[in-house]
C-alpha cells in the first residue's frame, strides 16, 4: 500500500486538475452563451424599434407635409438599418459591428428630430396614435439602452474571466477569444 501511495496521490492530482479543467471550461461556456443572448436581445430591441418607426412615419406625415426631408431620411436610415446582415458573428468583426452601431446612432438621431419637430404642430401632438407611437418609441429607447448596458456588462465578465488565471489558461486551450 505505501508503495503505491505516490501512485495515488499523483492519480489524485490528475483527478482534480481534470475536474477543475471541466468546470471552469463549462464556466467559460456559459458566459460566452450569456454574451450571445445579451446580443440576442440587443437586437431584439433595436428591431422593435425598426418594426415602429413606418408607423410613426406614416402618422406623422399626415400633419408634417413641409417636413419630407426629415420623414425621408429616417425612412431610409431604417431601410439601411434594416438591410444589415446582422448576427451573432458581428460581434466577431469589430469593423462590422462599429458600422451597425453608427448606423443605429444616425436612425436614433433622426427619430430625436422628427420627435423635436413634432412639437410644432399641436394637433399632431394631441393625436392618439402619435401620442401612443410616441410613447412606444421612448419605450424603446430605453430598452435599448437598459439591453446595451446588460450586453456590455456580459462582455466585461466574460472578458474578465477568460484573461484571469487560470482561466486563461483553459481559454486558450478551448479557443475562448476575447469578445
Amino acid at each position: 500500500m505505501k508503495k503505491n501511495l505516490p501512485l495515488y496521490i499523483a492519480l489524485g492530482v490528475v483527478v482534480v486538475l481534470v475536474l477543475w479543467f471541466i468546470s471552469a471550461q463549462n464556466s467559460l461556456v456559459t458566459l460566452e452563451e450569456n454574451v450571445t443572448a445579451k446580443w440576442s436581445q440587443v437586437e431584439n430591441v433595436y428591431q422593435r424599434r425598426l418594426d415602429l418607426i413606418p408607423n410613426l412615419v406614416a402618422t406623422v406625415k399626415g400633419y408634417a407635409d413641409q417636413e419630407k426631408e426629415l420623414l425621408t431620411e429616417i425612412t431610409e436610415l431604417r431601410s439601411r438599418v434594416g438591410q444589415m446582415n446582422v448576427s451573432s458573428d458581428i460581434l466577431d468583426d469589430p469593423a462590422a459591428f462599429e458600422r451597425f452601431q453608427q448606423a443605429q446612432g444616425q436612425l436614433g438621431g433622426a427619430l430625436s428630430r422628427l420627435l423635436v419637430v413634432s412639437e410644432n404642430y399641436p394637433d399632431l401632438k394631441s393625436n392618439q396614435n402619435f401620442l401612443a407611437l410616441q410613447s412606444q418609441l421612448e419605450g424603446s429607447e430605453n430598452r435599448i439602452a437598459v439591453e446595451r448596458k446588460r450586453f456590455i456588462e456580459a462582455v466585461q465578465e466574460y472578458n474578465t474571466a477568460i484573461r484571469r488565471f487560470p482561466n486563461s489558461l483553459v481559454a486558450g486551450l478551448g479557443g475562448f477569444d476575447k469578445t
